[in-house]
C-alpha cells in the first residue's frame, strides 16, 4: 500500500520559514517525479515544486527564488524549504508522486501565513 505522509505545516508570520517533509512508502513502480502542490480555498490546485528522478527541479512562478525542493533517497523523503513566506502562500500543501502507472497523493498539510 502506497503512503505519502506530509509533515511540517503550521502557522508562521509573513517573512518566516517552514520546511515540509514527505515520506513515501510502498511505491513499487518507477518514480518519474515527486513534488508539492497546494490548494487555497476557492482556488485550483497548483504546482509548487517538483523534482524528477533525474534530479531536475521545477517551480511555480510565484515561489521561484523563495522555495527549494530537495530529496533524500536513503530516507525516501522529499523536502520543501519555504522561505520569505507571504500570506498568499496560505494553502493546504499536498505531496505528489508520479509513477509510470499513475499519481499518488498525500493527505495534505496546512500552511498558514499571517500578515
Amino acid at each position: 500500500q502506497v503512503q505519502l505522509v506530509e509533515s511540517g505545516g503550521g502557522l508562521v508570520q509573513a517573512g518566516g520559514s517552514l520546511r515540509l517533509s514527505c515520506v513515501a512508502s510502498g511505491i513499487i513502480f518507477r518514480i518519474v517525479s515527486t513534488g508539492w502542490y497546494r490548494q487555497a480555498p476557492g482556488k485550483q490546485r497548483e504546482l509548487v515544486a517538483a523534482i524528477t528522478s533525474g534530479g531536475r527541479s521545477d517551480y511555480g512562478d510565484s515561489v521561484k527564488g523563495r522555495f527549494t525542493i530537495s530529496r533524500d533517497n536513503a530516507k525516501n523523503t522529499v523536502y520543501l524549504q519555504m522561505n520569505s513566506l507571504k500570506p498568499e502562500d496560505t494553502a493546504v500543501y499536498y505531496c505528489n508522486t508520479k509513477t509510470t502507472v499513475g499519481d499518488y497523493w498525500g493527505q495534505g498539510t496546512q500552511v498558514t501565513v499571517s500578515s
